[in-house]
């Protein structure tokens, strides 16, 4: 079994930055890809970037440009670099790992809190 943990979320101001951290314990021979997913209050659970184990990357069009995920295969841990946060930003933020490119997932975090509010 996967387990994947979740760390630096926490509140920031407009314009400001974050790095989140995925970590992994566990049996995970069969991780290919890892991805980032957020959840904002009342709305539905997105996927941010995802990245494959030989490093193809996908960004939801919202955070191109601000936004880069990266990864340490040694690890299996995942990264994600937030850059001109918006308030829109805000939301728990889901690390997630599967064998497949496209989702669903298999493993999944239990998320860290992004707030960006001035």
């Amino acid at each position: 079994q996967v387990q994947l943990v979740e760390s630096g979320g926490g509140a920031v101001q407009p314009g400001g930055s974050l790095r989140l951290s995925c970590t992994t314990s566990g049996t995970s021979n069969n991780i290919n890809i890892m991805a980032w997913y957020r959840q904002a209050p009342g709305k539905e659970r997105e996927l941010v970037a995802r990245m494959s184990f030989i490093g193809i990357t996908d960004y939801a069009d919202s955070v191109k440009g601000r936004f880069t995920i990266s990864r340490d295969n040694a690890k299996n841990a995942v990264y994600l670099q937030m850059n001109s946060l918006e308030p829109e930003d805000s939301g728990v933020y889901y690390c997630s790992a599967g064998r497949r490119w496209a989702p669903p997932y298999d493993y999944w975090g239990q998320g860290t809190q992004v707030t960006v509010s001035s």
